[in-house]
């Protein structure tokens, strides 16, 4: 057994649909998940914030967005779609993150703050900042995204070196520095939902988590209950058999088995606020 392992269990996708809204306080309330990001401009936004204003011990970040990658549902940027090459010709973020890269970085920092502004104003505690199918972490993005991080006194989760979830840059390493010099936490590998697998079991998830590195993990997870997911993404049952996993119990013995230590973000914040 691996001692010294820590992963930080994030729910990503929060506001994207109701079915992962209330995932979050269900597994939240279990202890199965730590934290977990909201997505500012999807149509459950709202519905989040009010669980976040009803419950504050939730840990909750912005999940930064500039993408909308379902068929069925889409959302637009929070600042308008005119001139600033965010948007597809339906108007909507696109679905693929190269194509981000057409947007103006002007407009793009402007509409990111609009979404940490907008978590804010709704009432939520906000503890960190996280990417949405990681486009912030692209070259034209990212030192936009850690001056965010800065400039609100958050955390920003950024993979490690040589981490295959982002694109090596000079640009990404002149804002890893940054952040590091600011007392970022610096993220020693990452776990993720087994996107493709169908019918993931609880085997499978052990052997996720027994692949979390000595020091610090990002665990970015997908949990869904029944429920409107079923009629928004082609993967959902996969997001609905973690949920189930991780309900059952069968993780918190992974957890107890491996030896590994859940935190969350907030303590993170917290630690850079007092410098």
């Amino acid at each position: 057994m691996s001692a010294g392992r820590q992963i930080v269990m994030h729910h990503d996708d929060l506001g994207a649909s109701w079915s992962a809204n209330m995932a979050f306080l269900e597994l939240c309330e279990q202890g199965v998940v730590t934290c977990g990001s909201v997505m500012v401009p999807c149509p459950w936004f709202p519905h989040m914030a009010e669980l976040a204003r009803a419950n504050p011990q939730l840990d909750i970040g912005v999940h930064l967005t500039l993408t909308a990658e379902f068929d069925r549902m889409r959302w637009r940027p929070i600042t308008g779609v005119v001139g600033n090459g965010m948007c597809d010709a339906e108007g909507y973020f696109p679905r693929r993150v190269a194509d981000t890269r057409l947007a103006d970085p002007a407009a793009v920092e402007r509409e990111l703050r609009a979404q940490v502004d907008g978590a804010l104003e709704a009432g939520i505690d906000v503890t960190h900042l996280d990417a949405h199918m990681g486009t912030v972490w692209l070259p034209e993005f990212v030192e936009i995204y850690e001056r965010l991080g800065a400039d609100y006194q958050l955390p920003i989760f950024l993979p490690g070196h040589g981490d295959s979830w982002v694109e090596p840059s000079a640009a990404l390493e002149r804002a890893r520095e940054r952040a590091a010099d600011r007392g970022n936490p610096e993220f020693d590998g990452v776990l993720s939902t087994p996107f493709g697998n169908l019918a993931p079991t609880a085997t499978d998830y052990r052997a996720i988590l027994a692949s979390a590195k000595p020091g610090l993990n990002w665990g970015a997870f997908h949990f869904t209950k029944h429920g409107d997911i079923a009629m928004i993404s082609d993967d959902a049952p996969t997001r609905l058999g973690e949920y189930e996993i991780f309900r059952s119990g069968a993780v918190e013995q992974a957890y107890a088995e491996l030896g590994v230590e859940l935190v969350g973000m907030r303590g993170f914040r917290e630690r850079m606020r007092r410098g």
